[in-house]
């Protein structure tokens, strides 16, 4: 068994004021798991790199973890970055590498080469960019490679972050669980739907809204990147987003953990949804467990 896990932390969990009680209660979260992650992924670590990092390494003391070099973000004030963890007596690390992307990803890519539960496996944590889908859908293209074998790759690869896009829809084989297309009239003001919403490009629609951009997380798909809510439809895991910003209320699944691979079985998918991790974060954490 193993037990992936990702969150993104809103800001490193340190508020406008200095305060960092949110990020105290992240590291209690985390800590309190059990059993504890052998691969944690954390997106905005944002502000994390004062002091030596000693933020990022208080928070792998805590949980007896190992943190690889975090990949720095290139945009905005360069501060929004993103780091992996792993559990040392669970996981062995073969390689690890910030990928270089040429600045194609709005914050960034990391690539570890790992072995976990006796199985080589490519782990891989990015945050999409969160602004608009065109700029996701050419990111996730970096990442259609890992989804099938490639020479000099382990066949099995595992993909977590907050890819910023909600999944599919209910589908013939999957009609209860995902998420629904949101009522854009109510749930989100227009000057925020571009984020989310295709946006038409012909000359006579062009610049008007359509539904649920979703591209970036069907290309994966049709690449053999597999979501495992898919083979767990009895156990739909709960919306990751829309629990604390009042102008995007719409609950959706942002946050994902995808697989690729045969050796990789999908035991428990969720969403840790509670008190504490509602108020710590705007996202909240998913945890996947492999049998």
């Amino acid at each position: 068994m193993a037990r992936y896990v990702t969150w993104n932390l809103d800001n490193g969990g340190i508020d406008r004021n200095g305060t960092e009680v949110r990020r105290l209660d992240q590291i209690g979260v985390l800590g309190g798991l059990d059993p504890k992650p052998d691969i944690l992924a954390l997106q905005e670590i944002t502000g994390w790199q004062r002091d030596d990092w000693a933020r990022l390494y208080e928070l792998a003391n805590q949980l007896g973890m190992v943190p690889l070099p975090p990949v720095t973000s290139h945009v905005g004030d360069g501060t929004n970055h993103l780091a992996l963890l792993y559990r040392p007596t669970s996981v062995t690390v073969l390689g690890y590498q910030q990928v270089p992307t040429g600045g194609a990803f709005h914050h960034g890519l990391a690539r570890a080469r790992v072995i976990i539960d006796g199985t080589e496996t490519m782990i891989l944590a990015t945050h999409l960019c969160p602004y608009e889908g065109d700029t996701r859908l050419r990111e996730a293209r970096w990442i259609t490679d890992y989804a099938g074998p490639f020479p000099g790759r382990p066949d099995n690869a595992v993909l977590l972050g907050d890819l910023n896009v909600a999944d599919r829809g209910p589908t013939a084989e999957t009609p209860i669980g995902q998420s629904p297309e949101p009522d854009w009239d109510h749930d989100v003001p227009p000057n925020l739907q571009a984020r989310y919403r295709l946006v038409a490009d012909d000359e006579r629609q062009g610049g008007a809204f359509g539904d649920t951009d979703r591209r970036a997380l069907n290309v994966l798909y049709a690449a053999g990147w597999t979501d495992p809510q898919d083979l767990l439809p009895d156990y739909p895991r709960q919306a990751t987003v829309g629990h604390r910003y009042a102008n995007e209320p719409t609950p959706l699944r942002l946050d994902h953990i995808l697989y690729a691979g045969r050796q990789i079985d999908p035991a428990h998918y969720a969403t840790i949804a509670n008190e504490t991790t509602r108020s710590a974060s705007d996202h909240l954490p998913v945890c996947l467990d492999t049998a």
